[in-house]
């Protein structure tokens, strides 16, 4: 039984999105989900937990102060690339670029380490875990072993607990690990993000206490602009809308009243290891 889990945030603006980019219309509001960023740092201190921010780093060279912000009230910040393109779109040193830049940014603008990365759209390519332990990176959340969806992903992989990068690429790198995103045991859908709007808290929550029986850490995700109301912008698909602002609020919150230690990947997985550690040695964990 494990009573720890990660709620995460992929920390993107709203017109970061490839469903924005792709969109015939625009908007003219600035920084559409950084009050979700606000909502989300000051309800994890009122149910006191803590979390990981995966940050779009041009938002750091942007909004500084609001990443700051997720820093010092004790979030660990990771990198969810430079400027949120698909990293499939790139060439391998377009993608180095956007993993490179984004860890210095961050680094700069916190005065943190950054060890953790996550992919926009968990789109990865043959050489990713190559490319982050050469940057120096120690360990990734860019995987998500969903049943697969049409014009979405999954269908590749069969992780659902943090494993070494060699469990998903034998030629990995054994410096990465990997810590999937959850999902439901049996239906194989994802826990959070656009499922946690189409399916609600109540799905979600019983998805973590069904891998909490299994001794697993539950690894959920949400975005700031989901936290938000968002502007009418022509050719945004409706799934988008579904469910964001008010409601999306209240389901974080719902999700935090949960009888878990809300924590960050990288205490997760320090945790975790001396757990494994304690277990090889015939101890209690």
């Amino acid at each position: 039984m494990s009573n720890r889990a990660v709620l995460s945030i992929d920390f993107e603006l709203f017109t970061q999105t490839p469903a924005y980019r792709s969109a015939s219309g625009t908007t003219d509001r600035d920084g559409v989900g950084l009050d979700g960023g606000r909502f989300f740092r000051d309800t994890l201190a009122k149910y006191d937990a803590t979390s990981t921010a995966f940050v779009v780093s041009s938002v750091a060279e942007s909004h500084p102060d609001a990443v700051r912000a997720l820093a010092d009230a004790g979030l660990e910040i990771a990198s969810h690339t430079h400027t949120h393109q698909l990293l499939s779109d790139l060439d391998s040193d377009g993608q180095r670029r956007e993993l490179s830049q984004s860890k210095d940014v961050l680094e700069r603008v916190t005065n943190e380490r950054v060890s953790g990365f996550r992919a926009p759209a968990f789109d990865i390519t043959d050489d990713h875990f190559d490319l982050l332990s050469d940057i120096g990176y120690t360990y990734d959340s860019s995987v998500v072993s969903s049943r697969s969806i049409p014009g979405w992903y999954g269908g590749e992989y069969d992780i659902h607990e943090p494993v070494q990068a060699t469990a998903v690429r034998p030629d990995a790198p054994d410096s990465i690990t990997e810590f999937p995103a959850s999902v439901m045991p049996g239906l194989q859908l994802p826990l959070t993000g656009t499922w946690l709007r189409f399916f609600g808290p109540r799905y979600t929550i019983l998805g973590m206490k069904l891998l909490a029986r299994r001794g697993i850490t539950p690894m959920l995700y949400v975005h700031p602009w989901e936290l938000v109301d968002l502007p009418a912008v022509e050719g945004v698909p409706t799934r988008v809308y579904v469910r964001t602002g008010d409601w999306m609020r209240r389901a974080v919150e719902r999700i935090l009243q949960q009888d878990f230690e809300f924590t960050t990947v990288r205490t997760a997985l320090v945790d975790g290891e001396a757990a494994a550690t304690q277990l090889q040695r015939g101890e209690t964990p």
